[in-house]
């Protein structure tokens, strides 16, 4: 049985893509799969999947290394797949005396943004081109490449062209959707955003658009839907400005769910969003609730991001939009209320484009492929 080590350093161990997809699927083909986290804490087997995970994220370097290392050297496995460069980094000694696979699954932006944020100007440039030396570094390391989007490839597919790498992007399995398309009610909409609550990840262009939407048609009943959660300070201050400043009547913050029952939280929703702002790494990337929003048959609004005109071009269930033009979001949103036929329309589409295109299904040969070489000897 061909043993498969996962190594991560922020990503839980019960992470959508590493566990839900890639590892299951994995262990149901015969491997035998273990993930090590270093942000969560569990020991045991879940599904099938062994689980060594520890919550030393905050350790010093040599700890996590050390903790990673010792994974490797018990387990034993005949390819790693590694999700950060330090996990790349700490796995190279094992690979190099065992001569075996290191896939790098880059589905990050490294150095992140948020990882800067704490350096001040101008030492940030400085910690930039350090992290962004390490990941050159990690791609030198790495034997094969996944890609979670073509946005980002770069640098690592130009500089290593010559190593083994697909494209494996974020689509969620059939079984984890729950289809919950809704025929308009022209008098009442529920308008749904879900994940982090920052400025950043656009609840205020969010804000500003249902805004105007209140202020053309005062009759229309508006319930908003929030699914998350702020989580630094400065985001929390942001946010309850934001309540003060709009202090809308019908407003309705739920937590975020569990990953198996995500797409029933925001069943209740007529239109999901997401209308971050227009930044290098926002742009290059390609948000995964997309695809949960549209297996679920809910039309959407969404940020015109460079990463979704790239691999899905123009959307068949909602619209790419400036985020920050208030005035056109909402004659989106009236339109659809105007014409329930359109909305109606989208939502058909938002689910044959998830079962013809967009699912786990259409992509999980190619990944199981991609591993099974990457193990023959």
């Amino acid at each position: 049985m061909l043993k498969v080590l996962f190594l991560t350093t922020s990503h839980s161990h019960n992470d959508d893509r590493i566990f839900y997809h890639q590892a299951r699927e994995l262990e149901k083909k015969g491997y035998h799969v273990k993930i090590c986290s270093l942000c969560s804490d569990y020991q045991g087997i879940i599904d099938g999947v062994e689980i060594e995970a520890y919550s030393v994220l905050g350790e010093s370097i040599e700890k996590k290394k050390e903790v990673f290392q010792n994974v490797c050297f018990s387990f034993q496995p005949e390819a790693i797949i590694c999700s950060e460069p330090l996990a790349v980094i700490a796995a190279k000694k094992f690979v190099k005396e065992h001569k075996i696979s290191c896939i790098y699954d880059v589905t990050e932006w490294y150095p992140a943004m948020s990882m800067l944020r704490i350096y001040r100007f101008p030492t940030h440039i400085i910690h930039a081109l350090k992290y962004f030396l390490i990941n050159l570094y990690a791609g030198f390391l790495s034997t094969h490449f996944i890609f979670g989007e073509y946005t980002k490839k770069f640098p690592l597919a130009w500089l290593f062209w010559f190593k083994k790498q697909i494209v494996l992007p974020y689509y969620p399995d059939p079984v984890y959707i729950k289809e919950s398309s809704k025929k308009l009610n022209p008098e009442v909409i529920t308008l749904c955003y879900t994940g982090a609550i920052s400025k950043d990840k656009g609840i205020g262009n969010f804000f500003k658009a249902i805004d105007q939407v209140r202020y053309r048609n005062p009759s229309l009943k508006i319930h908003i839907l929030i699914i998350g959660e702020a989580k630094l300070e400065i985001d929390k201050i942001y946010f309850s400005s934001l309540l003060k400043k709009y202090a809308f009547d019908d407003l309705e913050i739920r937590k975020m769910t569990s990953f198996e029952h995500f797409t029933e939280a925001f069943s209740d929703a007529d239109i999901c969003f997401d209308l971050r702002d227009f930044n290098f790494e926002n742009h290059h990337s390609l948000p995964i609730k997309l695809f949960y929003f549209m297996g679920a048959g809910k039309p959407v609004i969404y940020s015109n991001l460079k990463g979704i005109r790239k691999h899905m071009g123009k959307l068949s269930f909602g619209y790419l939009v400036d985020p920050q033009n208030e005035k056109i979001i909402a004659d989106i949103i009236l339109n659809y209320v105007k014409n329930p036929d359109l909305y109606q329309t989208h939502a058909l589409n938002a689910k044959k484009d998830f079962r013809e295109k967009y699912n786990w299904r259409i992509i999980s040969d190619s990944f199981l492929d991609f591993v099974k070489r990457a193990t023959d000897k």
